[in-house]
Protein backbone atom coordinates (compact mmCIF):
# COMPACT_ATOMS: atom_id res chain seq x y z
CA UNK A 1 0.00 0.00 0.00
CA UNK A 2 1.15 3.41 -1.13
CA UNK A 3 1.63 5.46 2.42
CA UNK A 4 1.16 8.60 -0.11
CA UNK A 5 -2.11 7.44 -1.12
CA UNK A 6 -3.38 6.37 1.97
CA UNK A 7 -2.50 10.08 3.11
CA UNK A 8 -4.48 11.73 0.65
CA UNK A 9 -7.39 9.62 1.41
CA UNK A 10 -6.95 10.51 4.62
CA UNK A 11 -7.30 13.97 3.70
CA UNK A 12 -10.20 12.86 2.04
CA UNK A 13 -11.72 12.13 5.57
CA UNK A 14 -11.03 15.43 7.02
CA UNK A 15 -12.89 16.89 4.28
CA UNK A 16 -15.82 14.42 4.78
CA UNK A 17 -15.61 15.59 8.48
CA UNK A 18 -16.02 19.28 7.91
CA UNK A 19 -18.34 19.06 5.37
CA UNK A 20 -20.27 16.98 7.76
CA UNK A 21 -19.80 19.29 10.75
CA UNK A 22 -20.60 22.56 9.17
CA UNK A 23 -23.93 21.10 7.65
CA UNK A 24 -25.13 20.15 11.01
CA UNK A 25 -24.41 23.25 12.57
CA UNK A 26 -25.88 25.32 10.13
CA UNK A 27 -28.47 22.95 9.24
CA UNK A 28 -29.64 22.57 13.18
CA UNK A 29 -30.05 26.46 12.90
CA UNK A 30 -32.17 26.65 10.07
CA UNK A 31 -33.81 23.36 10.85
CA UNK A 32 -34.66 24.70 14.38
CA UNK A 33 -36.03 27.74 12.95
CA UNK A 34 -38.34 25.59 10.85
CA UNK A 35 -39.48 23.30 12.99
CA UNK A 36 -40.71 26.31 15.50
CA UNK A 37 -42.20 28.19 12.38
CA UNK A 38 -44.41 24.73 11.95
CA UNK A 39 -46.18 25.12 15.25
CA UNK A 40 -46.43 28.86 14.95
CA UNK A 41 -50.04 30.05 15.62
CA UNK A 42 -49.38 31.96 12.57
CA UNK A 43 -51.27 29.96 9.81
CA UNK A 44 -49.28 31.80 6.81
CA UNK A 45 -45.75 30.92 8.92
CA UNK A 46 -46.78 27.73 9.82
CA UNK A 47 -48.00 27.14 5.98
CA UNK A 48 -44.54 28.40 4.71
CA UNK A 49 -42.83 26.18 6.68
CA UNK A 50 -44.63 23.52 5.43
CA UNK A 51 -43.92 24.35 1.94
CA UNK A 52 -40.24 24.67 2.15
CA UNK A 53 -40.20 21.08 3.58
CA UNK A 54 -42.34 19.49 1.23
CA UNK A 55 -40.51 20.98 -1.55
CA UNK A 56 -36.62 21.13 -0.69
CA UNK A 57 -37.48 17.14 0.30
CA UNK A 58 -38.98 16.51 -3.17
CA UNK A 59 -35.84 17.40 -4.71
CA UNK A 60 -32.71 15.44 -4.84
CA UNK A 61 -29.72 16.97 -3.03
CA UNK A 62 -27.63 16.34 -6.66
CA UNK A 63 -30.12 18.88 -8.04
CA UNK A 64 -29.45 21.26 -5.03
CA UNK A 65 -25.68 21.25 -5.31
CA UNK A 66 -25.73 22.50 -9.15
CA UNK A 67 -27.97 24.98 -7.99
CA UNK A 68 -25.77 26.59 -5.50
CA UNK A 69 -22.62 26.12 -7.10
CA UNK A 70 -23.78 27.26 -10.82
CA UNK A 71 -26.72 29.76 -9.86
CA UNK A 72 -24.75 32.54 -8.90
CA UNK A 73 -23.06 32.64 -12.64
CA UNK A 74 -26.58 32.42 -14.38
CA UNK A 75 -26.67 36.31 -12.66
CA UNK A 76 -23.64 37.79 -13.08
CA UNK A 77 -21.51 36.44 -9.91
CA UNK A 78 -18.97 34.34 -9.70
CA UNK A 79 -19.68 30.70 -8.62
CA UNK A 80 -19.38 29.77 -5.12
CA UNK A 81 -16.01 27.78 -3.89
CA UNK A 82 -16.66 23.89 -3.85
CA UNK A 83 -17.12 23.91 0.16
CA UNK A 84 -19.35 26.77 0.80
CA UNK A 85 -21.56 25.74 -2.24
CA UNK A 86 -21.53 22.29 -0.92
CA UNK A 87 -22.14 23.39 2.46
CA UNK A 88 -25.19 25.47 1.21
CA UNK A 89 -26.96 22.88 -0.58
CA UNK A 90 -26.00 20.30 2.47
CA UNK A 91 -27.64 23.10 4.80
CA UNK A 92 -30.76 23.28 3.02
CA UNK A 93 -31.30 19.58 2.31
CA UNK A 94 -30.58 19.01 6.34
CA UNK A 95 -32.96 21.61 7.37
CA UNK A 96 -36.10 20.28 5.72
CA UNK A 97 -35.04 16.92 7.37
CA UNK A 98 -34.11 17.89 10.56
CA UNK A 99 -36.91 20.50 10.95
CA UNK A 100 -39.59 17.63 10.22
CA UNK A 101 -37.85 15.53 12.31
CA UNK A 102 -37.82 18.43 15.41
CA UNK A 103 -41.16 19.03 14.19
CA UNK A 104 -42.86 15.59 14.88
CA UNK A 105 -40.64 15.69 18.43
CA UNK A 106 -42.35 19.10 19.70
CA UNK A 107 -45.65 17.48 18.76
CA UNK A 108 -44.84 14.18 20.43
CA UNK A 109 -44.94 16.38 23.80
CA UNK A 110 -47.90 15.26 25.74
CA UNK A 111 -50.70 18.06 25.03
CA UNK A 112 -51.77 18.34 28.54
CA UNK A 113 -47.69 19.57 29.19
CA UNK A 114 -49.03 22.47 26.62
CA UNK A 115 -52.02 23.35 28.41
CA UNK A 116 -50.55 23.03 31.85
CA UNK A 117 -48.14 25.66 31.20
CA UNK A 118 -50.61 27.91 29.61
CA UNK A 119 -52.63 27.05 32.45
CA UNK A 120 -50.16 29.05 35.12
CA UNK A 121 -49.68 31.89 33.32
CA UNK A 122 -46.76 31.53 31.55
CA UNK A 123 -46.01 33.13 27.91
CA UNK A 124 -45.64 31.77 25.11
CA UNK A 125 -41.29 31.93 25.46
CA UNK A 126 -41.22 30.71 29.14
CA UNK A 127 -43.63 27.84 27.92
CA UNK A 128 -41.30 26.47 25.05
CA UNK A 129 -38.12 27.27 26.52
CA UNK A 130 -38.78 25.84 30.28
CA UNK A 131 -41.88 23.16 29.64
CA UNK A 132 -41.45 21.63 25.76
CA UNK A 133 -38.16 22.23 24.85
CA UNK A 134 -36.45 20.45 27.44
CA UNK A 135 -38.85 17.18 26.95
CA UNK A 136 -38.97 17.36 23.02
CA UNK A 137 -34.76 17.10 23.14
CA UNK A 138 -34.81 14.07 24.96
CA UNK A 139 -36.97 12.95 22.36
CA UNK A 140 -35.50 14.47 19.72
CA UNK A 141 -31.81 12.95 20.47
CA UNK A 142 -32.26 9.69 19.09
CA UNK A 143 -33.63 10.11 15.55
CA UNK A 144 -30.90 13.65 14.86
CA UNK A 145 -27.93 11.58 16.12
CA UNK A 146 -29.31 8.70 13.24
CA UNK A 147 -29.62 11.63 11.02
CA UNK A 148 -26.10 12.76 11.24
CA UNK A 149 -25.42 9.36 9.57
CA UNK A 150 -27.10 10.36 6.55
CA UNK A 151 -25.68 13.22 6.41
CA UNK A 152 -22.18 11.81 6.40
CA UNK A 153 -22.76 9.69 3.53
CA UNK A 154 -24.50 12.23 1.29
CA UNK A 155 -21.33 13.70 1.71
CA UNK A 156 -19.95 12.34 -1.48
CA UNK A 157 -22.51 13.61 -3.48
CA UNK A 158 -21.07 17.13 -3.24
CA UNK A 159 -17.89 15.58 -5.59
CA UNK A 160 -20.14 14.82 -8.06
CA UNK A 161 -21.18 18.75 -8.83
CA UNK A 162 -18.94 21.03 -7.10
CA UNK A 163 -15.81 18.96 -7.30
CA UNK A 164 -15.25 19.21 -3.53
CA UNK A 165 -12.65 17.08 -2.53
CA UNK A 166 -13.94 14.42 0.49
CA UNK A 167 -13.59 10.84 0.92
CA UNK A 168 -15.12 9.06 -1.97
CA UNK A 169 -13.73 11.39 -4.09
CA UNK A 170 -9.83 11.30 -3.02
CA UNK A 171 -10.76 7.11 -3.70
CA UNK A 172 -11.54 7.75 -7.02
CA UNK A 173 -8.88 9.95 -7.51
CA UNK A 174 -6.41 7.08 -5.87
CA UNK A 175 -7.75 4.61 -8.53
CA UNK A 176 -7.45 6.42 -11.27
CA UNK A 177 -3.89 6.18 -10.54
CA UNK A 178 -3.25 2.83 -9.20
CA UNK A 179 -5.91 0.94 -10.64
CA UNK A 180 -6.73 -1.22 -7.33
CA UNK A 181 -10.44 -0.32 -6.99
CA UNK A 182 -11.16 -3.24 -4.14
CA UNK A 183 -8.44 -1.62 -2.08
CA UNK A 184 -8.96 2.04 -1.76
CA UNK A 185 -12.72 2.08 -2.37
CA UNK A 186 -12.73 -0.89 0.25
CA UNK A 187 -10.42 1.80 2.51
CA UNK A 188 -13.07 4.46 2.32
CA UNK A 189 -15.78 2.14 2.84
CA UNK A 190 -14.13 1.46 5.84
CA UNK A 191 -13.29 4.86 6.86
CA UNK A 192 -17.33 5.72 6.76
CA UNK A 193 -18.54 2.76 8.50
CA UNK A 194 -15.47 3.32 11.16
CA UNK A 195 -17.64 6.91 11.19
CA UNK A 196 -21.45 6.12 10.51
CA UNK A 197 -21.38 2.79 13.10
CA UNK A 198 -20.61 4.67 15.91
CA UNK A 199 -22.84 6.90 15.41
CA UNK A 200 -25.48 4.26 14.61
CA UNK A 201 -24.60 2.34 18.16
CA UNK A 202 -24.97 6.02 20.09
CA UNK A 203 -29.05 6.18 18.50
CA UNK A 204 -29.87 2.94 19.34
CA UNK A 205 -29.38 3.27 23.07
CA UNK A 206 -29.97 6.90 23.04
CA UNK A 207 -33.32 5.08 21.61
CA UNK A 208 -33.62 2.24 24.16
CA UNK A 209 -32.77 4.47 27.33
CA UNK A 210 -35.18 6.76 25.92
CA UNK A 211 -37.40 4.17 25.82
CA UNK A 212 -36.92 3.23 29.36
CA UNK A 213 -36.98 6.40 30.96
CA UNK A 214 -40.62 6.68 29.52
CA UNK A 215 -41.68 3.66 30.98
Amino acid sequence: MNMQFLGFLLQGLAGTVILSALTFFFGGIVGFIVSLARISPLRVVSLAAGLYTQCIQGIPLLVLMGVCYFGPSLVGFESLPPLVAATLAMTIFASSYLGEIWYGCLLSVPKAQWEAAECIGLSRWQRMTRVILPQAIRIATPPTVGFLVIIVKNTSVSSLVVGYTELSYNAKVINNSAFEPFLYFGLAGLLYFLICYPLSLKSRALEKKLNVANR
